[in-house]
């Protein structure tokens, strides 16, 4: 018996509609598929949130630390999101609130020792599953989606920059 296809974004394009909004769907899809199940393997592996994570992502590339508007801007929520999650994140110790000193209005934020160290494995774990994802298509393949995307990015980036 042949599987049916889950729902998601991709099952509401037709023939009818342009290719180019068939592949928008598609990639949407694809995207959606993929968050989730890292959505999923953060919450089982290391009982996080992806917002969580992706806080201390940014701030593991900035081990000066950050302030509050920053990270805002950087994740693109709202400060009140962000002083949500950091608020959890200091309360466990992840990392931690100091005055920026050339700013008396604004604080850093930085990763704590143990926040380096827990955000170290949550990383390597999510770097496996990109790898297991992907692992159904060659190297090749891999390679030309690779390239084909940046030629989208570019595209986009040059019509969007005429608007």
């Amino acid at each position: 018996m042949p599987k049916t296809p889950i729902p998601d974004s991709e099952t509401r394009a037709t023939a009818e509609h342009a290719k180019d909004l068939r592949l928008w769907l598609r990639m949407l899809a694809c995207t959606n598929l993929i968050e989730n199940h890292v959505r999923a393997k953060l919450r089982s592996d290391f009982d996080i949130t992806l917002p969580r994570f992706d806080l201390m992502s940014q701030l593991e590339r900035s081990p000066q630390g950050l302030k509050m508007g920053e990270l805002s801007k950087r994740m693109m929520v709202t400060g009140g999101n962000v002083t949500g999650i950091t608020d959890q994140l200091v309360r466990e110790g992840l990392v931690v609130r100091e005055d920026s000193p050339k700013d008396r209005r604004a604080y850093i934020v930085k990763l704590t020792a143990e926040g380096r160290r827990s955000f170290r494995r949550m990383a390597e774990a999510h770097e496996a599953w990109m790898v297991a994802l992907f692992s159904t298509m060659d190297e090749k393949q891999r390679d030309e989606l690779y390239d084909l995307l940046a030629a989208l990015k570019n595209s986009a980036a040059k019509v969007a920059a005429k608007r």
